[in-house]
């Protein structure tokens, strides 16, 4: 990226910031979402592109337009997903009806809790949110300060894990 490149990207940035971050906001509903989505889209503006595209204005708020358009469907989705985990998953009580099998249940609580135990404090924590309380990653990411794509990315490794852990043999 060239020092005339990256001039133009930030010349674009400081002129269209606010009128962007309204218009995300419109699309959004909320203001802290619209911030971190023109900032991302300021991020994939290729620095080539700034100095190239013949209305960088316009294609601006089509790339904002998209990636909200984008995370309000990938919003969507995490709600249907959490409310099918939550109904079918092991979150939910599951019937004992036998000594046997009131034993096997501990034992599995047992070792979910020594798996979860043995997780980082962060990781437990995006596991509990998601799988207990119901949020959805992008409030689990603006509680603890990380991305959406990170929260994604270590809830899938801890589920993976209590997947393992719980089809090992006791």
């Amino acid at each position: 990226m060239g020092v005339r490149d990256a001039d133009a990207r930030r010349m674009l940035y400081v002129t269209h910031r606010a009128a962007l971050i309204e218009y995300a906001a419109f699309l959004l509903g909320t203001r802290e979402g619209a911030e971190d989505l023109v900032q991302e889209a300021f991020i994939r503006l290729d620095p080539a592109e700034a100095t190239q595209v013949a209305a960088p204005r316009a294609y601006l708020f089509r790339i904002v337009r998209n990636l909200a358009f984008n995370l309000r469907r990938r919003r969507r989705l995490e709600k249907e997903h959490a409310a099918e985990d939550l109904s079918s998953g092991w979150a939910a009580p599951q019937p004992i009806e036998t000594p046997e099998q009131r034993l096997l249940m501990a034992e599995r609580l047992r070792r979910l809790a020594r798996i979860l135990d043995a997780m980082p404090r962060e990781t437990r924590a995006i596991v509990e949110m998601y799988r207990f309380e119901g949020r959805t990653l992008e409030q689990i990411g603006q509680a603890l300060g990380l991305s959406v794509a990170t929260v994604h990315r270590r809830l899938r490794s801890a589920m993976a894990d209590i997947t393992e852990g719980l089809g090992a043999d006791p």
